[in-house]
């Protein structure tokens, strides 16, 4: 047996290091630290009467600094009887330095007493005030150290310890500059010659896999830990790992692919691995932590056209409708309304899920459910709601209501699913009726005050075809006091998105002249005048503002007003578009214009004539119609100005 005063030694020299090493980094916090910091450092009153537990761990302690190894690893074998998770003995610890005892333990050349340290380490790090103060005892770095150790159980607890600490933004980032993140990856390493069975009934092996994989679980909540990870090969080595489908793995495994899937290069990555074939397969596994974070995962890589298909080609889809039965679980549930969102994004699997009712086990999710799984539950029946006979589904479930009654809450992301769900309810009659029933049209229009562009966009879009598909919809416009006013003010707004569903909402308001002369007072025309200068480059937008002036051109003096104003010019520049939708609607306004004779010169004197011809060959025949009545309008104008000059002469 070694005697402690060369071990003593050697790790206060460590114990120096370290702290020199903490203090540097810590100037370096970021104000992501305030999160983890929520729980206050100052320690805690000791009361007068404190239990035994406190004097016994406190004599224990003395003698890991001063006894022999014997008596230090007879010590840390007591210190493990008792319940280290509760407070009072985690206080004991700490009052008479038993942290900074147990993290010099692990320099020391005993490597039973290193493993008896690290495994109390492990047992109290799950505690933010434990991790915090070993991250300032500069403890992460002997356990990346111990990362490289040949004893497995070292490597073991170390990679476990750290996973703990690591929830810490501070612990994330001293272990990617101490060269953490390196060491994980290859602990992670399959040598090409081990014979897979063998490996997996190899408990050690395993155990070392699962430690490794739930500290890069931990280290990948940090953006920069990803990248450096992604650098590393991580990706090579989840996709061997699961593989192994073994349950201890696979758990570590897809929770961190499920961290990582948020970012797009992971996403890439994770699907030329071949991945998201075994995320599907597992959906069906009786551990519901696994299926958690397996829907997770495909929620974040949804978001990609392919993964979609591959997800529905690796039948995913009939698992995850089964899922939402199970209400019990809600992180389960919230990853798996997540996952159903994304990929109903994809035409065909919308048309999977309508076969499969899945409409009708969604609607009752939308109450007394978390905020977060109702958000990922409207914007699914918003994507389903693509299919008409979803959207039959989603009326006779009675989904309107429930959804109607969501519109008066608060938060942001909730509101703007629901409006887009509610929006392509609304192009069935029947549904549109049902939401106006509901107060629903006011409750939207309301939305419409929201500081938040997103919000007022969505809302806009959502009125659209409340009001096209509403056969009362001109009285129920005017119901809404302050409502045209409103909708006048937001064409103001800086937001293309919002500009755009406006001026959208306006075309839809300007088909009853009543509305239209009201939006006449309100000044419509001079607004949309500028705004068809000001957004003369963006297509997205200028379809919808061309829309809108072509709408207005009815009511009284609009045409000339718009043609004063030198709307003309820039719209016969739309005509140049390539976009379908901007090239019809600035037709179909040229053609309300051309009524107006001095806007038909603007048009000759701008060569609108060559563009429109083109257009009276069009499919569309109201693009023919429109093209082909500007023409004729210009035409007829320079006829008459033949037959006047001819008077003339």
């Amino acid at each position: 047996m070694h005697t402690r005063t060369t071990p003593t030694i050697q790790r206060n020299v460590h114990s120096r290091n370290r702290k020199a090493k903490a203090e540097d980094s810590y100037s370096e916090t970021s104000s992501d630290d305030l999160d983890d910091d929520d729980e206050t450092r100052d320690r805690r009153k000791i009361n007068a009467d404190l239990p035994s537990e406190y004097w016994q761990i406190q004599k224990l302690i003395k003698y890991l600094k001063g006894g022999n190894p014997t008596a230090t690893l007879i010590a840390l074998c007591s210190l493990r009887d008792f319940d280290l998770s509760q407070d009072i003995c985690q206080i004991a610890i700490r009052d008479v330095d038993g942290l900074e005892a147990l993290v010099n333990l692990l320099d020391t050349t005993e490597v039973k007493c290193q493993i008896a340290s690290l495994k109390i380490l492990k047992d109290i790090s799950q505690s933010k005030p434990i991790s915090r103060s070993l991250t300032d005892l500069g403890a992460i770095q002997s356990l990346i150290r111990l990362l490289s150790s040949n004893v497995p159980d070292l490597q073991c607890l170390s990679a476990e310890t750290i996973a703990n600490i690591a929830k810490l933004t501070r612990a994330r980032r001293l272990v990617r500059k101490d060269g953490g993140i390196g060491k994980f990856v290859s602990l992670l390493r399959i040598p090409s010659s081990v014979n897979i069975e063998y490996l997996k009934e190899d408990k050690k092996a395993v155990e070392l896999l699962r430690c490794a994989a739930l500290g890069l679980c931990s280290l990948s909540k940090s953006k920069k830990n990803k990248r450096k990870m992604k650098n590393s090969g991580l990706i090579k080595h989840l996709s061997k790992l699961i593989t192994l489908e073994v349950e201890a793995i696979l758990v570590p495994v897809v929770a961190t692919l499920s961290e990582c899937s948020v970012d797009p290069e992971y996403r890439a990555a994770i699907c030329e691995g071949g991945i998201i074939q075994y995320l599907s397969k597992f959906l069906e596994s009786e551990n519901e932590e696994l299926v958690s974070h397996c829907a997770n995962a495909i929620f974040h890589c949804a978001e990609d056209e392919l993964t979609r298909t591959l997800i529905r080609q690796h039948n995913g889809l009939e698992p995850l409708s089964r899922l939402i039965r199970n209400t019990e679980n809600v992180t389960m549930l919230e990853g798996v309304t997540g996952a159903i969102w994304k990929v109903a994004i994809d035409q065909e699997n919308c048309e999977i899920f309508k076969n499969l009712k899945l409409c009708e086990s969604l609607v009752p999710l939308l109450h007394n459910q978390p905020e977060e799984v109702m958000i990922n539950v409207a914007g699914s029946i918003a994507e389903c709601a693509k299919i008409p006979e979803n959207i039959e589904q989603i009326r006779k479930s009675n989904g309107l209501t429930h959804l109607v009654n969501l519109l008066s809450g608060t938060n942001s992301t909730l509101l703007i699913n629901v409006a887009h769900a509610l929006g392509k309810c609304a192009t069935e009659p029947d549904s549109a009726s049902i939401i106006d029933k509901y107060d629903g049209v006011r409750l939207l229009w309301s939305l419409l005050k929201s500081p938040y562009p997103p919000v007022q966009s969505s809302a806009a879009w959502a009125i659209c075809p409340c009001i096209d598909n509403n056969k009362d919809a001109g009285e129920m416009v005017r119901s809404l006091v302050g409502g045209l006013e409103l909708i006048v003010s937001l064409l103001k707004s800086d937001n293309r998105e919002v500009l755009a569903s406006i001026c959208s909402a306006v075309a839809n308001i300007a088909k009853d002249e009543q509305n239209l002369a009201v939006l006449t007072d309100h000044g419509v025309v001079p607004i949309l005048s500028k705004l068809v200068v000001d957004h003369c480059n963006d297509d997205y937008v200028r379809g919808h503002i061309a829309d809108a002036i072509g709408r207005c051109c009815i009511w009284g003096n609009n045409r000339k007003e718009f043609g004063t104003r030198n709307v003309v010019k820039p719209l016969v520049k739309y005509l140049k578009s390539k976009d379908s939708f901007v090239f019809k609607a600035a037709a179909m306004a040229l053609f309300h214009l051309s009524l107006e004779p001095d806007n038909c010169v603007v048009m000759h004197e701008n060569h609108a004539k060559q563009w429109l011809v083109n257009m009276v060959g069009d499919e569309d025949w109201t693009l023919q119609e429109a093209a082909a009545g500007c023409i004729a309008n210009i035409r007829h104008l320079a006829l008459a100005n033949d037959m006047a000059r001819s008077a003339k002469r």
